[in-house]
């Protein structure tokens, strides 16, 4: 079996997931999934995992990610992580879409731009004085 690579984004992060034949490890940026950090984003990491049941025992996962903040590195990896795993076996997407969408749906949201002469926010209008 060859390779599988898939991609993640949430805000800012991208993730990059390479899947291949293995015993079951999983690698965040040469760190294995074990002792990442913090544990919430670890258990959003391992949420495709645990549905995945004996399939994510079957291969190993390599995991780059960057941009972004802490959890939103891991939505990123969770996303890249789910959706190689239903390229290596089609039968978990209808698991991971009763479970929670957006295992397989990127959520696009941003956050919105900051707006010339509104002091760095992206909506607030200035304050104006009339006397």
């Amino acid at each position: 079996m060859k390779q599988i690579v898939t991609s993640g984004r949430r805000k800012q992060s991208i993730a990059r997931a390479v899947l291949s034949e293995g015993k079951g490890h999983i690698t965040i940026n040469t760190m294995n999934l074990e002792q990442y950090t913090p544990e919430l984003a670890r258990l959003k990491v391992q949420e495709p995992l645990l549905l995945a049941g004996d399939a994510a025992k079957k291969v190993d996962i390599a995991v780059t990610v960057n941009g972004g903040g802490i959890i939103t590195q891991a939505d990123a990896m969770r996303l890249a992580v789910a959706r190689a795993l239903v390229q290596y076996s089609p039968k978990l997407k209808e698991t991971y879409l009763d479970y929670d969408r957006h295992l397989l749906v990127a959520d696009i949201r941003v956050k919105e731009s900051a707006k010339p002469n509104h002091h760095g926010q992206a909506r607030a209008r200035t304050q104006t004085s009339y006397r």
